[in-house]
């Protein structure tokens, strides 16, 4: 049985992803009033493209969806690491009034790596 700190650390990811994801199809949370210009163009040029703002969030709900349900958490935890360090670097670069969440996430990230760290074994296996 795993610990429920672990779990609790994995609802919560989970939610956030799902719940973003989603919302940047359905727009049901409010937009920020304000946001610095770099940060604007960044997310402009990524729904600019037509397809790269929808794939992020699409993998964000699956990916959401997969930790909340517990299934194939470390493959969910593997396929979001990216879109976890680009979050980070956003708000850190970016976006700085949204660091608190990006630090949350990616700490939240790395512990659930760790925890599962077993199951990335033979993924970072020379052979």
């Amino acid at each position: 049985m795993k610990n429920k700190l672990v779990m609790i650390v994995q609802i919560l990811l989970g939610l956030i992803f799902f719940v973003a994801g989603l919302n940047g199809f359905f727009h049901f949370l409010p937009a920020p009033t304000s946001m610095p210009p770099a940060a604007g163009s960044f997310i402009g040029a990524l729904i600019a493209t037509g397809y790269l703002f929808a794939l992020v969030k699409g993998v964000e709900v699956v990916c959401g969806f997969l930790l909340l349900a517990n299934m194939w958490t470390p493959l969910a935890l593997a396929v979001l690491a990216p879109n976890v360090v680009n979050i980070f670097l956003f708000h850190l670069i970016l976006a700085p009034s949204g660091l608190p969440v990006a630090i949350f996430v990616l700490a939240a990230e790395l512990f659930l790596a760790f925890s599962y760290r077993k199951r990335y074994s033979s993924m970072l296996t020379r052979k």
